[in-house]
């Protein structure tokens, strides 16, 4: 599945990337990111949630729908899933 890696980022070797990630420019990863995770800075750290179409999501009681294409993602334990 796709990620995004902006320009001069930096991943450590050994660590794996999640589905539909977004990893910052210029962000140095040191350690494994988990799916539709947005990382940025250096050490990167997590700051958000990316839906499968790029758009930032914005959680309400554990659910988010993509502004773009209305899809819905659930929030738990620290995961998301996409609702079908």
């Amino acid at each position: 599945f796709p990620v995004t890696i902006g320009a001069n980022a930096t991943i450590v070797c050994g660590n794996e990337i999640g589905s539909f990630s977004f990893i910052g420019a210029g962000a140095v990863i040191t350690k494994s990111v988990k799916p539709y995770a947005l990382m940025i800075g250096n050490p990167a750290i997590q700051t958000g949630w990316m839906s499968e179409n790029g758009q930032k999501l914005q959680f309400n009681n554990g659910e988010a729908i993509c502004s773009e294409t209305g899809q819905k993602y659930m929030l738990s334990n620290d995961q998301i899933t996409r609702v079908a």
